[in-house]
């Protein structure tokens, strides 16, 4: 019984690791289509990780100062972030959301974006 249960959990576990991929993919292919259209690329990691690689053209505006660079954005304008792993684009995206921005998307993190490129 026990045997099947560990059985049952690891195949579960790797097909939620597939699927995890596979949409992390996808919100990366979104972002790069979204750029592609003329989307704002925002990267909102620190500086010091921004200055050890970061996506041409983006622009460098960490989470941690949300309130005041996002004053100077206009809530329509397509926005696409970025971060290392997809929390903190996760987390400035819900700020954004919740300050009335309408047109923003999490691409995920920069190794993410980096694959997914054209």
């Amino acid at each position: 019984m026990f045997k099947t249960i560990t059985s049952f959990t690891t195949c579960l576990v790797i097909a939620l690791l597939s699927l995890s991929n596979a949409f992390a993919s996808e919100r990366a292919e979104i972002g790069w289509q979204k750029f592609e259209q003329g989307a704002v690329l925002i990267d909102v990691r620190t500086k010091e990780e921004f200055e050890q690689g970061h996506l041409d053209n983006a622009q460098i505006k960490p989470v941690q100062e949300i309130e005041n660079w996002s004053q100077s954005l206009n809530k329509d304008e397509p926005i696409v972030l970025y971060c290392r792993s997809g929390n903190r684009s996760g987390i400035a995206y819900q700020w954004l959301k919740e300050k009335g921005f309408t047109n923003i998307h999490n691409a995920g993190g920069y190794s993410e974006m980096l694959q997914a490129a054209h």
